[in-house]
């Protein structure tokens, strides 16, 4: 029996099918290596993560970065995923003439619970094949961050060198908006995130 392979969509044939109305509004999908993916449900503890970081990160950026939620970037392996947080360099057209791509994310953030799984190997992978030199996991399940940093290939296969473990009691700086900016004078302090005001607690 000849097996049919799945039809793989193209990042423009994609745009198409938004325009035309093929999704419903309500539905949640992104585009993964050409393949239409459906995204989890959020659950009570993902909804509030988010609006925790939401507004930790709005008031830490301020003006420096562009911060961007639940919004889609587009990456050369033909995907376009929707992360929960993306921090991106500012430009004069505030990406009005397209989506973000890798040379404009200086971090790139999911918050995984039923996700998990999903986000350590598939967005891993994908993140660090598009070069995304900082990626983070807010871990619900274990409680805690996961640092990603360094992204590398080695025989085809595509990861970060370096994996941290933060726990929510602790602190983590953002990367250095200011160097990724090219300014490397600058002598403003770091942005640091409050961990413990972040995870959900019951």
């Amino acid at each position: 029996m000849k097996l049919i392979a799945p039809k793989r969509f193209t990042i423009a044939e994609y745009h198409r099918l938004t325009e035309i109305g093929f999704f419903a509004e309500d539905d949640r999908v992104e585009l993964i290596r050409g393949e239409i993916n459906k995204m989890a449900a959020k659950g009570t503890s993902h909804t509030v993560c988010c609006s925790n970081l939401l507004a930790a990160l709005a008031k830490l950026i301020a003006d420096q970065a562009t911060l961007r939620c639940q919004d889609p970037i587009s990456l050369p392996s033909g995907s376009e995923p929707e992360p929960d947080f993306a921090i991106l360099r500012r430009r004069s057209d505030n990406y009005l003439s397209g989506h973000p791509t890798p040379e404009d994310i200086l971090l790139v953030i999911e918050i995984a619970d039923s996700s998990l799984d999903y986000d350590r190997e598939v967005k891993r992978s994908l993140y660090a094949e598009a070069g995304i030199a900082h990626y983070w996991i807010f871990n619900l399940i274990e409680q805690c961050l996961e640092a990603y940093s360094e992204p590398y290939q080695n025989q085809g296969v595509f990861d970060y060198a370096v994996r941290r473990i933060v726990l929510p009691n602790a602190t983590i700086a953002l990367p250095d908006l200011a160097a990724s900016q090219g300014n490397g004078l600058d002598d403003r302090p770091r942005l640091e995130l409050q961990l413990a005001t972040l995870f959900p607690t019951s």
